[in-house]
């Protein structure tokens, strides 16, 4: 008896040791916690996190939206919770039917029921949402008024911002586009990504037990800045006929590609822009990568006869030649430097004028030959033939003008019809806009003005003169030869003439190179046909270039035509320069300042 009281005593003394130390261990770690066990509950019940600004909007120049941020949904469940308090065979059968899924991805999902969170389906567009409401344990599904409303407990829908282009591929390879991650990945979306990302915002503070902010405990609150505008020189109508133009110009004549480009000329203002194919930005990653491509600034072509323009004007400003001086153009067939060089038609002697008229590759050749080597090449570099003109896109390409010490007898008569060089379209153009702008060269731009979230002004475009690579008085005389070869009879552009107004240009047609691996040289029926002028001759104010990639070539009665710059692109130059002339209301004189919609 005694010893079991003993016993008894020993445990309960046991017992409150026990307590006791557990009491003392307790207070100690109130009065005096220690730093790791104060870390733990600090990490637990910390909360932060980055807040996403909206990205700014890409508009045209009368504020049309091309570009926007939309509100996008991802859906996510928490498969432990569903398992312990859900339904899990209802949240199975709403989401696939409402999310159109396969019902056994869900199963597989709600299967892992270790996990508190899984995402289901990513950027969510609002209107395939639009049935499901917010709870605090989930969402309540209810797609319209007639159904019951169904409770998801452990449904999760997480607001997130989408990049939308509501014009779908309307200027596509201008604007380019910005990634899922909301990351500017081409064209203007990737140049200007550092204006139209904004800043995003942060945000420290602390949760209670139920995982909710505790608003005074908030430490830092740094709201986020929503990026800024940019505003485009293109003009949206202008831009949807052009290229409409340009896909029909390929599909008529069966080319593998088409481009664009319209310029206010006293501005250096692009107003349209096209490449075809093209693609839909909304959609990128459907598209081949070829489609993707800005063929206006990124594919570097042998410019052909269009170079004319620029040989015959440099030389008549050298005092080399005037327009009147006759040249042997030696029946369409002329042999120099151990090589054969003809002309599309025979011809005997001709003007300098009518050899800019009817495009004669001899008499041309015979002028450039009246250089020396490093003066022509000094002359030609002086268009910025072999320099990036400086356009806001990424992926200009420079093209190429090789220097003189790299030239073999015959180059000078190769270079001064457009081979053995290389431009973009953006460059010929450039140079067509000089000579129509009286020998000054403006800088070609697609940024009117960049605005802050806030309505300020960040960025103003103002006309830039990039050199003058010919004279005024030689720019008019050019301006009126080049009228020559639209309105004159034999003049190889005569498709581009439109009534009432007087147009200027050039066509080109050059074969294309043979890559190496198909053993060099040139393609004899592979050809980058072109043509560019511009409009009002009086007082010019739109300078347009069309270029088709490899048009078809058809025969009527065995003569083969409609694949020369002249029959496949003076058309489409036509119909573009008659509806932009109209719609830009520029009359025949040319006086009349580009109307924005505003001042009508």
């Amino acid at each position: 008896m005694e010893m079991g009281v003993r016993r008894s005593w020993l445990v309960e003394a046991i017992i409150l040791l026990i307590f006791g130390i557990i009491f003392i261990r307790l207070t100690f770690l109130h009065l005096y916690p220690e730093d790791w066990l104060l870390n733990e509950i600090e990490e637990k019940r910390s909360l932060e996190y980055r807040i996403q600004p909206t990205r700014g909007e890409i508009l045209d120049r009368n504020g049309e939206i091309i570009a926007t941020d939309h509100v996008a949904y991802h859906i996510a469940i928490d498969p432990q919770f569903i398992a312990l308090h859900g339904e899990p065979e209802v949240v199975e059968s709403v989401l696939s039917k409402a999310l159109r899924m396969d019902p056994e991805t869900i199963r597989e999902k709600l299967a892992e029921t270790h996990r508190r969170y899984i995402r289901i389906k990513k950027y969510v567009p609002a209107s395939d949402v639009k049935g499901f409401k917010s709870m605090r344990s989930g969402v309540v599904y209810q797609p319209d008024e007639h159904q019951e409303a169904q409770r998801l407990k452990g449904v999760l829908l997480e607001e997130v911002p989408i990049r939308s282009y509501p014009k779908g591929s309307l200027m596509a390879h201008v604007i380019g586009f910005s990634n899922k991650e909301g990351v500017g990945s081409a064209g203007i979306e990737l140049q200007y990504d550092s204006y139209l990302k904004g800043k995003e915002g942060h945000r420290i503070s602390k949760k209670d037990a139920r995982k909710r902010e505790i608003y005074s405990e908030r430490k830092v609150d740094i709201p986020p800045e929503d990026g800024a505008s940019v505003i485009l020189t293109l003009d949206q109508q202008l831009q949807y006929h052009v290229e409409r133009v340009i896909e029909a110009m390929c599909r008529e004549s069966e080319a593998e590609a088409g481009w664009a480009i319209v310029q206010d000329i006293p501005t250096g203002e692009i107003l349209a822009m096209v490449s075809f194919p093209t693609y839909d930005p909304n959609r990128f990653n459907r598209a081949p990568k070829e489609w993707m491509r800005n063929r206006t600034i990124g594919v570097n072509y042998e410019p052909g006869s269009t170079i004319k323009s620029a040989l015959i004007g440099v030389a008549l400003d050298e005092g080399l030649v005037k327009p009147n001086d006759k040249i042997d153009c030696e029946q369409g067939r002329w042999r120099y430097g151990g090589r054969t060089l003809h002309d599309s038609k025979p011809h005997d002697v001709l003007s300098v004028a009518d050899i800019l008229k009817v495009s004669s590759n001899i008499g041309t050749a015979k002028i450039a030959l009246q250089f020396e080597p490093e003066l022509l090449y000094e002359r030609l570099s002086a268009f910025q033939f072999g320099n990036r003109l400086g356009i806001e896109l990424p992926a200009e390409e420079r093209g190429t003008l090789h220097p003189p010490a790299t030239w073999s007898k015959i180059s000078p008569t190769r270079i001064g019809i457009g081979h053995e060089m290389n431009a973009t379209a953006l460059q010929v153009l450039s140079m067509m806009s000089t000579i129509a702008y009286n020998g000054v060269q403006m800088r070609p731009h697609l940024i009117k003005e960049i605005i802050d979230h806030n309505g300020e002004t960040l960025y103003q475009a103002q006309p830039e003169s990039i050199g003058m690579p010919l004279g005024a008085s030689t720019a008019r005389m050019m301006q009126r030869l080049l009228e020559r070869v639209v309105s004159s009879e034999g003049g190889t552009g005569k498709k581009a003439a439109i009534e009432g107004y007087r147009v200027a240009g050039k066509t080109g047609t050059a074969q294309k190179i043979r890559p190496v691996e198909e053993g060099g040289g040139y393609y004899k029926k592979k050809f980058t046909s072109s043509f560019v002028g511009f409009l009002p001759v009086e007082n010019p104010r739109l300078s347009i270039i069309v270029v088709a990639d490899d048009p078809g070539i058809y025969t009527d009665n065995g003569v083969k035509i409609k694949y020369g710059g002249g029959s496949v692109c003076a058309p489409a130059f036509q119909k573009i320069a008659e509806y932009a002339v109209r719609y830009l209301r520029i009359p025949p004189e040319g006086r009349r300042v580009y109307m924005t919609r505003d001042e009508e």
